[in-house]
């Protein structure tokens, strides 16, 4: 199961996407969850998410788990498919729930009702990319593997 979760691919393909999905992340997860880059902090953002969208606050405490421990786990290269997996499925909740509606496009002019769903395409398919591919050199998901090889036989490159 070690394998399954923490091998990776040991390339620069790796570093490139998790760095890349996870410091796209993190300024999103820190204002939720500390109020950063103009958040609303972690209960200004409960708030919102239980008293306005009306989500489980249990939905609502997940989302900000994912976006800000997940992005920092990503960066980190530690368990980077299970974070990954989770990023995937978080994106496709805010595309169904909040911007559907609004098209394909951001509002980088001002002139929709809201924002479209590129951007979470974007990150499904960074995270996508980290799901497949793993973590790549210089990541934390190697800690995890290091002795397995011995117990299963199982090489590492």
């Amino acid at each position: 199961m070690n394998q399954l979760i923490f091998r990776n691919n040991n390339d620069w393909t790796g570093v490139i996407t998790r760095l890349t999905l996870g410091l796209i992340l993190f300024p999103h997860g820190a204002q939720k969850a500390l109020g950063l880059f103009g958040g609303y902090g972690f209960n200004g953002t409960m708030g919102f998410f239980t008293g306005t969208l009306h989500l489980p606050w249990l939905i609502g405490f997940l989302v900000i788990v994912i976006e800000f421990v997940g992005s920092i786990a990503i960066v980190a290269g530690a368990g980077s498919r299970i974070w990954s997996a989770l990023t995937i499925i978080l994106m496709i909740g805010i595309i169904f729930t909040s911007h559907i509606q609004n098209g394909f496009f951001m509002n980088w002019l001002g002139n929709q009702k809201g924002e479209g769903f590129e951007y979470h395409l974007l990150v499904i398919g960074l995270a996508l990319a980290i799901f497949v591919n793993g973590s790549g050199k210089y990541c934390m998901d190697q800690l995890f593997l290091k002795g397995t090889h011995k117990l299963t036989g199982v090489s590492r490159k």
